[in-house]
């Protein structure tokens, strides 16, 4: 692996000009692509397996045209006190409102009078205009929207309440100026690292062309794929944290050969074999964690896993092979001035070095800290709640969020979280499902059955007491199909939540065993031990479990929400603590892979294990601290979403990738390790003669005669064999 990657980073510094051009070329046409692709449609979410799926795929086999993709509204009015809606005066401006909605837009599909579909509260104060569109929400027009937005006004004017409520005025997410000013922390800690603009400029750069790329190329199918607004979210986000990081590593690595005294191109390739190898693997980690989401079985999270993981690998490929091409344009100035005045420096202790030693000194003491801090911090974890967003999880100053709640008030908590109850059968059939649901003590109405042409299909729509979130009308879910027949299947949206949320739940175990097993194959193959990677997992579980902790007490108990900016708790997105523990698994193992790494490369070169783990420090842990604040920095910037899954995921990974660096692979790493001592690099001998030996530390490198034996290193162009 060293040797190939070796000649691979001489080979990219040498050709440098074809390189770079071969890139941008390759921008470019991801760029052309998504500019001449057709404008992506809402992203459909479904949940295979499930029986709320199973109902609405017999809906659309039966009622053909009756469970359109289309957007809807609802317009609700609230007539002023002492008033009812029914009066003269309220009633004539909603039926302008409904006439207007009619005639407003050519994508509307129906408009329902509240006056004929008994959409008016029993007292009388509210009432609200259903609309239904032909198009889903993200193809709606502005001028729709704009028509939809001012419907009401002159009733606004006459005293009447009137708020929007459904997905019609769905946007796409907003990140505001959050994940710029993450990437201006990322260069500042850059130049602060490196001392030079030359070399924070290039994990930067570098990083925005992986990222346009991958984000162009998610834009230019997203149309043929399905691919929703959140999915290209999510690949920048994981993109530039890993591209900014991978670039970091080679270049650092660079660096360090250049102090050493070797030629540029010498240096490029040896900075490639080595830290590239890591590179390499922590890349391979991060895909494994992503794609692995293809298990959940979910089409939703299988596409964001699939996209965010090609972003990692193009994210690989640049720092291979576009990194080294531009350290041949940089030269010598990656390096600090004071440094390029004497390129040998002594490789006296830093501050890496120092804490190092300080670990070793107290080892026991270090473990007990971090392992009990994040313990402490994991709690909350245990009063995990899950579910999905609905306009009751909006900001409360939010005309969706005011809809919601005059719905609520004028017509009950559950009208907002309407059953579809579907059944497979005859009229007959369909009053015993009637009769039955009736009796429940969760139902508080239920509607009469609207069957099919042929008769053979019903549906009845059931209307809970209680909220669509709440444990009470999970339960009447529950008991109305094992009470019900097989052929009465119960979906809607509600019903839609309760399934995914289960389905995920019931996918964890196995997600993460399929994940850590192989991410632990794979790290024992570049550790060749067996304890290294079983640290790795346990201390990935502990972060993760306080990073989810952490969760739970800022968006479902509102600690600190203020801070980050959530103003409605609620629930813990079903998918958040599954994507959590993909992408924070793979990203963990970044800074395992560049930490260990380094001590392993010192500990085979015969250093003992105490003077290998300081010597891992004292190349590493600043590079891996600042790898750390960068990504930290560029999470951090996506709190500022206005979509409440990007925001409460930005605001996991940050926390997640601080517990992990900091306190995990800064503090309990070495700790282990330390009590260990040879122990932790032990592997049984028939396991060592089977696993494959890749050369992570670059051992074969420094068997063979140097490369660059003088001459102009810009010039000569042999390759070894």
């Amino acid at each position: 692996m060293a040797s190939f990657l070796y000649k691979l980073g001489r080979l990219a510094f040498r050709r440098r000009r074809l390189v770079a051009l071969i890139w941008v070329a390759l921008l470019a046409l991801a760029g052309f692509g998504a500019a001449s692709a057709p404008a992506a449609t809402s992203s459909s979410f479904s949940v295979p397996g499930t029986e709320a799926q199973k109902a609405f795929d017999l809906l659309e086999e039966r009622f053909p045209g009756g469970s359109a993709d289309g957007a809807t509204a609802r317009v609700v009015f609230k007539a002023p006190a002492g008033e009812k809606m029914t009066d003269p005066g309220p009633k004539a401006e909603v039926t302008g409102a409904v006439a207007a909605l009619k005639s407003g837009s050519g994508q509307v599909a129906s408009v329902t009078d509240p006056y004929t579909a008994q959409a008016v509260s029993k007292d009388g104060s509210t009432a609200y205009v259903s609309v239904t569109y032909r198009v889903g929400s993200m193809e709606l027009t502005d001028d729709t929207l704009h028509a939809l937005k001012q419907t009401g006004a002159q009733a606004r004017d006459d005293g009447l309440t009137v708020e929007i409520g459904g997905d019609a005025l769905q946007a796409a997410p907003e990140t505001g100026a959050g994940e710029i000013i993450g990437v201006l922390i990322a260069g500042v800690v850059l130049v602060v690292t490196f001392g030079s603009l030359i070399a924070a400029g290039l994990p930067l750069l570098t990083a925005l062309v992986g990222v346009g790329i991958g984000i162009s190329t998610i834009t230019a199918l997203a149309a043929a794929l399905d691919l929703g607004t959140t999915t290209s979210t999510l690949a920048m986000m994981i993109g530039l944290a890993v591209g900014i990081d991978y670039a970091l590593f080679i270049v650092s690595r660079y660096r360090a050969e250049l102090t050493e005294g070797r030629e540029k191109e010498e240096a490029a390739g040896r900075a490639v074999g080595t830290a590239g190898s890591a590179v390499v693997f922590a890349g391979l980690t991060v895909v494994i964690a992503l794609v692995g989401l293809a298990v959940v079985n979910i089409p939703l999270l299988t596409k964001m896993g699939f996209a965010a993981a090609g972003t990692v690998v193009v994210a690989v490929l640049i720092a291979l092979t576009l990194i080294p091409a531009l350290l041949g344009f940089a030269g010598d100035r990656v390096l600090g001035r004071k440094v390029r005045k004497g390129r040998a420096v002594a490789d006296k202790p830093n501050m890496g070095a120092r804490w190092a030693r300080l670990v070793l000194r107290h080892p026991v003491a270090v473990l007990l800290v971090g392992v009990f801090g994040l313990g402490a911090i994991a709690v909350p974890a245990a009063s995990l709640e899950v579910g999905l967003p609905d306009d009751g999880s909006q900001p409360v100053s939010t005309t969706q969020r005011k809809a919601y709640d005059l719905l609520s008030d004028g017509f009950g908590p559950g009208f907002n979280g309407p059953l579809m109850v579907v059944v497979d059968g005859d009229r007959a059939e369909a009053d015993r499902a009637i009769k039955l649901i009736r009796n429940l003590d969760g139902a508080a109405a239920v509607t009469p059955p609207t069957l099919n042409k042929a008769g053979d299909t019903a549906m009845i729509t059931v209307i809970p007491k209680d909220r669509p979130s709440s444990l009470a009308t999970e339960d009447l879910v529950h008991e109305i199909r094992e009470k019900s027949s097989d052929h009465v299947y119960v979906t809607g949206a509600t019903a839609l939540n309760t399934d995914f949320s289960q389905k995920m739940s019931d996918a964890l175990l196995p997600y993460l065993a399929l994940v850590v097993g192989l991410a632990f194959l794979l790290l024992m193959v570049v550790f060749r031990s067996l304890l290294v990677p079983l640290k790795a997992a346990l201390g990935f579980l502990l972060s993760v479990v306080a990073a989810l902790g952490a969760v739970v007490a800022v968006f479902q108990w509102g600690w600190l929400g203020s801070l980050f900016g959530v103003e409605q708790t609620g629930p813990v997105m079903s998918m958040m603590p599954i994507f959590m523990i993909g992408v924070v698994f793979g990203l963990a193992m970044d800074y395992e892979v560049f930490l260990v790494t380094r001590m392993r490369e010192a500990f085979v070169h015969g250093q003992r294990p105490g003077e290998a783990i300081v010597t891992g420090f004292r190349h590493s842990a600043r590079v891996v601290v600042a790898a750390a604040v960068i990504m930290i920095a560029v999470f951090a910037g996506f709190i500022g979403s206005s979509e409440q899954m990007i925001k409460m995921i930005g605001f996991g990974l940050a926390i997640a990738v601080f517990f992990d660096a900091f306190v995990v692979r800064m503090a309990i790493v070495p700790a282990v390790l330390a009590l260990l001592g040879r122990r932790a690099w032990w592997l049984p001998r028939w396991l060592e003669r089977t696993l494959p030996n890749v050369d992570v530390e670059g051992e074969q490198l420094d068997k063979e005669p140097s490369r660059s034996p003088g001459g102009s290193d810009e010039d000569r162009g042999l390759i070894p064999v």
